[in-house]
């Protein structure tokens, strides 16, 4: 029981160690901090939101996990009352709790959180909805779920989950995966999917800064030059007269 709890916390870590390595990498090829940040940002939402909604569903649903029958009896003999003739339960407490949090699958729904949220992360830096039938860039997309597809079926496989838990706990994450995404970053078949909103936000900002600079730095260049001939003319008139009172 040590093992597989220590299995699953590390296919959780996997589903938020993986996606935020590629992130730091795409960040020194091209040194992007707001890629950088809305992706973390992006990734942490996906994966804390998941978790807190599928708790709350393992504590409101209680379903019995595959192997509740074992958790209840664990050196395989039944114990029954003597009042009621009803069996009794006699495993550790703290597994017959967890045994009763079947739905939905808690790795499955972090791991489709996570890894979906790098798929949608990587669809839109690679432009794989470009309309030009680039197959690879698919495969590439596709690797990131594929992997946590193989999580979910492994929860199935260790006999800690019913299929149903883990494709309610798939589809739970990967909503909120596409939910977090769309909040930092356009859809990845935009034009703009590239990029996250705050970086073409300051592209904006900035050319309209720019735009607003030069503006005032030719307006007073115009003003000067219209009141030189002025200036000259008054001048000039000035030391005609000059000349006149002395001759």
């Amino acid at each position: 029981m040590l093992s597989c709890s220590m299995l699953g916390f590390r296919q959780r870590m996997i589903s938020v160690m993986l996606p935020a390595a590629v992130f730091l990498a795409v960040y020194f090829l091209r040194r992007d901090v707001y890629d950088l940040h809305h992706a973390i940002l992006g990734l942490l939402f996906s994966v804390l939101i998941t978790g807190v909604i599928t708790d709350a569903l393992k504590d409101a649903v209680g379903r019995p996990r595959p192997d509740f029958y074992w958790r209840c009896f664990p050196d395989g003999k039944e114990l029954y009352d003597k009042v009621t003739g009803k069996v009794i339960c006699h495993g550790d407490r703290s597994l017959l709790k967890d045994g009763h949090k079947s739905f939905p699958s808690g790795h499955t729904s972090w791991s489709f959180a996570g890894l979906g949220f790098l798929a949608l992360y990587l669809s839109g830096k690679i432009k794989a909805f470009d309309q030009r039938g680039h197959v690879a860039k698919l495969c590439i997309v596709f690797l990131p779920l594929l992997f946590a597809s193989l999580i979910g079926i492994s929860r199935v496989d260790d006999y800690r989950h019913h299929w149903q838990d883990v494709f309610a706990g798939g589809l739970l994450g990967i909503i909120m995966a596409t939910f977090c995404y769309l909040q930092f970053y356009p859809a990845p078949y935009h034009t703009d999917g590239w990029g996250p909103y705050a970086y073409f936000q300051m592209l904006a900002e900035s050319r309209a800064s720019g735009s607003a600079t030069n503006a005032a730095n030719q307006q007073p260049e115009g003003s000067n030059n219209n009141r030189l001939p002025g200036a000259y003319h008054n001048n000039r008139t000035g030391a005609n007269d000059l000349e006149s009172g002395r001759l």
